[in-house]
Order: structure tokens, then sequence, then C-alpha cells
């Protein structure tokens, strides 16, 4: 359910500043840990004006939640055409913006351990699958489930992100060993959904 729009500017830079401190609270903290009256504080109001636009704390991580959602389908657009330089993209994206995967991280944690990260009906990936249906009728992308060939694009681009148990990129990283993972995940996502003929 989406939570009440303020009508005025001031009720909307309230509002900007109560989902940024949620954000960075939430990524930091995960639901359970995060704590309302922190989020108040670093939004500059209070508990009170926090509840009346979201509701409850659970509603404000949704909020974040689903706009880091929609800020990663922005930033890092699918090319099922290409699906190696999206892979790179999404590196980059997780390489500049971290919390973006410790949200997603954190509501498989406390949310959803199993099957897919939100409900069906609240999925954002159509896009991306239509257009991976279409590359594979047109040759392009090896024959498999949709979704099965997003994931593992996903998957693989998350390799040096806040997600991985092996190494977490940082941007204080030389150019140069960035620059190597980029060719080597462009390279390994197209040998990997390239089509078998």
């Amino acid at each position: 359910m989406e939570e009440a729009r303020p009508a005025t500017a001031k009720g909307e830079a309230t509002r900007r500043r109560i989902l940024d401190a949620a954000f960075a609270e939430f990524a930091a903290h995960g639901i359970a840990g995060s704590r309302v009256d922190r989020i108040a504080a670093a939004a500059e109001t209070n508990k009170a004006q926090l509840y009346a636009y979201f509701g409850s704390k659970a509603k404000l991580f949704d909020a974040v939640f689903f706009a880091s959602m929609r800020r990663i389908l922005d930033d890092a657009p699918i090319d099922p055409d290409h699906l190696g330089d999206w892979a790179v993209r999404l590196y980059d994206d997780y390489l500049t913006h971290p919390e973006l995967v410790r949200l997603a991280l954190w509501h498989r944690l406390e949310r959803r351990p199993h099957g897919l990260l939100v409900e069906e009906h609240e999925r954002l990936d159509e896009a991306k699958l239509n257009g991976i249906t279409a590359a594979q009728r047109a040759g392009q992308v090896r024959r498999a489930d949709p979704f099965d060939v997003m994931a593992l694009v996903i998957a693989m681009s998350h390799a040096w992100s806040p997600a991985s148990t092996v190494w977490a990129a940082s941007p204080d990283e030389p150019e140069r060993v960035h620059d190597a993972r980029r060719t080597l995940l462009r390279d390994a996502v197209t040998a990997a959904v390239a089509s078998g003929g």
C-alpha cells in the first residue's frame, strides 16, 4: 500500500529527509536493528510525523526498499542483447552504491529467506524477462527459463559486491583492478548466456 503523500513542498521535503535517513539506517542495521528515533533525529523531524507519513517502521522499510530497487533499474538498465554489458553496469552500481545491495540482503535475511525476493505482485523485472525472452527468440541468448538467465547474470555481477562471501570490492582499489574485473565479468557472462544454436 502506498504511503500518504504530503500536500505541501515543506511536507515533501520532510518526507524526502525521512526516506534518506531511513535508507542509511536500514542499510546499516536492517529492519530489526534500525531505530525509528534515530531515523527521525537524522531527518530532523519526530516519530509522530514519521508515522503520519509512513504508518509503521515496516512500511517505511518497504518504501525505502522498493525505491532502491527502482533506482537500480534506472542506474543499470538491462540490454538483453548485451547481457555482459548489463552485468558490468550492475558491478559499477554496486561499487558506487553498496548500500543498495545491503538493503536487498536485509530484505532477504529478515523477510523472504526463500523464493522470490519480493511477492509476485511486487516484481519489477517484467521488462527484463520480456527482453531476455525476445533475445532468446532471436537466437542471441541460450534457451533456458528467462528468469534463471536473469538470476545467473545478476549472481555473476554480485561476485565482488557486498553480497560476496569471497571479496567485496571497494572504490579505493586501483581502477586497473576494476577494469580487469569488468572485462572478466563481461566475457564470462557473454559466454555463459550465449546461444547454443
